[in-house]
C-alpha cells in the first residue's frame, strides 16, 4: 500500500500513528478551501488584475499563479507529505519519466500546431480545450501537479486512518468530480460541465488506485491526468463535429 512506501520500514508505525493524530476534517476542509480559493482566484481576481484567464492568452501569468497555491498546498500538507516518496528511486521511474518527457515535449512543440484547425459553429464561447496552443500546456502541466497533491494528501490521510481502497476512492471521486463542477462559473454550458466532471469522477477512482496500490503510483497518476487533456485536444481537433 501507499503508506508501506511513505517512510522506511523501521519508521512506518510511528509514522502512521502521527498520521492518524491529523483528522480527516482538517484535511477535507483545506484542501476543499485551496481548490475554492484557487477557483475564486481565478476567476475573479486574475480578471480584476486585468490578467487574461486563458491558459494560451496569459500562459506565465496563470502558471506563477498555480505555482504559487501549489507552493501553499505543499506548505499545508506538509506534515502528511515529508515521510512521502512520490516516486520510488529505480531505473525504470527514470525511463518513464523521460518518454513521458520526450512524448509531451514533441506533441507540444511539434503535434499541436499541426492538427486541423477548429471551426467553432456555438453561440456561445468556445472551451479552453478547443483553442489551446502549445503554451496552454505550461500552466495547465502545473494546475495538474496542485491537483494531484491535493488528491494525493486525501488518500494518504484515508489510508492512515484505515478506509480501504474502495471508500477512499469514492471520497475522491466525489470531491474531485464535485470540483469540476466548478467550470460553471468559466461560463460553460451545463452539459459540458456535467461530462467533464464524470471523467473527473472516473479518473479519481484511477489515482486512488495508481496512488494505493501501484509502486511510484504518483508518477503514473500525473501522466495519466496529463494525457487526458492532450488526449482531448487531439480529439476535438480531429474527431469533434468542430474539426475541419
Amino acid at each position: 500500500m501507499l503508506l508501506g512506501r511513505l517512510p522506511s520500514s523501521s519508521m512506518k508505525l510511528d509514522n502512521v500513528q502521527k498520521l492518524r493524530e491529523i483528522s480527516l476534517a482538517w484535511v477535507l476542509s483545506r484542501m476543499l478551501t485551496i481548490w475554492i480559493v484557487g477557483d475564486v482566484g481565478f476567476y475573479i481576481l486574475l480578471p480584476m488584475l486585468d490578467i487574461d484567464t486563458s491558459y494560451s492568452a496569459a500562459p506565465i501569468a496563470i502558471a506563477l499563479y498555480y505555482a504559487a497555491l501549489t507552493s501553499i498546498a505543499v506548505f499545508t500538507f506538509w506534515p502528511l507529505f515529508r515521510g512521502w516518496r512520490p516516486a520510488e528511486n529505480r531505473a525504470h521511474i527514470y525511463l518513464f519519466l523521460a518518454a513521458f518527457f520526450g512524448v509531451a515535449v514533441l506533441f507540444v512543440s511539434y503535434a499541436l500546431p499541426l492538427l486541423p484547425p477548429i471551426q467553432w459553429i456555438e453561440s456561445w464561447n468556445p472551451p479552453e480545450l478547443m483553442i489551446a496552443t502549445s503554451w496552454y500546456f505550461l500552466p495547465k502541466s502545473i494546475e495538474i501537479l496542485l491537483q494531484q497533491l491535493l488528491i494525493a494528501a486525501l488518500v494518504i490521510a484515508f489510508t492512515a486512518h484505515g478506509h480501504s481502497v474502495r471508500t477512499t476512492g469514492i471520497w475522491c471521486a466525489v470531491l474531485f468530480g464535485g470540483a469540476h463542477m466548478l467550470l460553471v462559473f468559466g461560463g460553460l454550458p451545463f452539459a459540458y460541465v456535467i461530462r467533464f466532471s464524470a471523467a473527473a469522477v472516473l479518473a479519481a477512482f484511477a489515482f486512488t488506485y495508481l496512488l494505493t496500490r501501484v509502486s511510484s503510483g504518483f508518477v503514473y497518476a500525473y501522466a495519466l491526468h496529463w494525457f487526458y487533456y492532450a488526449l482531448t485536444i487531439y480529439m476535438a481537433h480531429t474527431i469533434s463535429p468542430y474539426a475541419q
